[in-house]
């Protein structure tokens, strides 16, 4: 049987916090980049005081353990997770995962919005955090792979019931579905993606539409993609100053959420700065950031992350927001079995739960509907 999980920081840690954060050493800035460098300061000196003098953890704690949240102990790794059921006639079982740099706080604003009855239909939401993520246990060796992801949340569903169920991911948490459609296809009934993987190999009959994306997509590597190099080759270096500084933490992940979203040039009209703050703080408190970007680097050496898996039956379907490097359908149907639903948003970034809460349930819903 699952176990019961509540949030509770300690108070020692709550004023360690806010400590380091009254004592950030901000490094000298250039006048008028803005966001060309990389973190703003000006937004940067703002949000270490808002993170350190105005926002509540209290309060978000609570808010957080308003949600049922469990653990479930498999091949030795505890894995936490959200599970609540809806309150429709019919519910229909739905794993939803995230991906970095965020974590299970990213999916929550779609709970009231898909455990909620519309026709009588509802889910049961089941939101896993990925290993080394939040609350979930850090992986103490190697290969710990989104290959690996796939069996313990099986498992996970197994011992709640669910002997069928739907899956939704984005970015990291994509990987890990694309593994459950590969390796449990009888266990799905249907696979919903925030976008399409890039990493599949590059054919050599490429549509134009393909040549293109590939070209979006390599200048965005060179352009936006380091953080992704130093997570996937040297993560451990990586991890001592994000584990140890909270303003450090709060640039490298704010800087994505920034560069990521569609927010006009002001990440605050894609986000609240309460939520944001909450996603930080499950990272600091939980001491996880150096196991969370540690997943790249066993990411990249997953030899069964790009293999389109064999001709299966599960229908899928694909939300591209905008302003995220959609990819083209011809890529998708390259390398996709069983595209029921292709869905082009005309806004939205990388973080639809968060920017497009209501747009990624009705998506969720409209998917289901055609294959239920």
């Amino acid at each position: 049987m699952p176990t019961p999980f509540t949030i509770a920081v300690a108070d020692q840690d709550v004023s360690d916090l806010k400590n380091r954060l009254a004592a950030t050493r901000f490094p000298q800035a250039l006048d008028g980049v803005g966001w060309d460098y990389g973190m703003e300061e000006g937004f940067l000196r703002k949000f270490v005081a808002y993170w350190g003098s105005e926002y509540d953890w209290r309060a978000a704690e609570a808010r957080l353990n308003s949600f049922a949240q469990f653990t479930e102990v498999v091949d030795g790794e505890t894995v936490h997770f959200v599970h609540v059921k809806g309150r429709g006639t019919t519910n229909v079982p739905l794993l939803l995962a995230n991906g970095w740099p965020s974590n299970f706080v990213e999916l929550l604003p779609l709970v009231p919005l898909l455990t909620e009855p519309v026709d009588g239909q509802a889910f049961d939401l089941i939101i896993p955090s990925l290993p080394g993520y939040g609350f979930s246990s850090q992986p103490t060796v190697p290969g710990m792979n989104l290959s690996r992801v796939a069996p313990l949340w099986a498992e996970v569903m197994t011992r709640l019931g669910y002997d069928k169920f739907l899956v939704s991911g984005s970015d990291m948490g994509a990987g890990a579905v694309m593994a459950l459609v590969r390796d449990f296809p009888q266990r799905l009934i249907g696979a919903h993606y925030v976008n399409v993987y890039f990493g599949f190999p590059k054919p050599d009959d490429a549509t134009p539409e393909e040549e293109a994306y590939f070209e979006r997509s390599n200048y965005w590597a060179f352009t936006e993609g380091a953080y992704a190099m130093i997570q996937g080759t040297k993560p451990a270096t990586l991890a001592v100053g994000l584990n140890d500084s909270p303003a450090g933490l709060a640039a490298w992940i704010l800087e994505k959420f920034h560069s990521w979203s569609d927010n006009g040039g002001d990440i605050a009209n894609a986000f609240e700065m309460e939520d944001l703050a909450t996603i930080l703080s499950v990272y600091w408190f939980t001491r996880t950031i150096g196991s969370s970007v540690r997943l790249y680097k066993e990411a990249f050496a997953d030899a069964e992350l790009p293999r389109k898996p064999a001709r299966h039956e599960v229908p899928h379907g694909i939300m591209l927001p905008l302003h995220d490097n959609p990819a083209p359908r011809a890529w998708g149907e390259r390398n996709l079995w069983n595209i029921v639903r292709w869905n082009e948003l005309s806004a939205g970034g990388h973080f639809p739960a968060l920017e497009l809460p209501e747009e990624m349930a009705r998506d969720i819903r409209a998917f289901h509907r055609q294959i239920a």
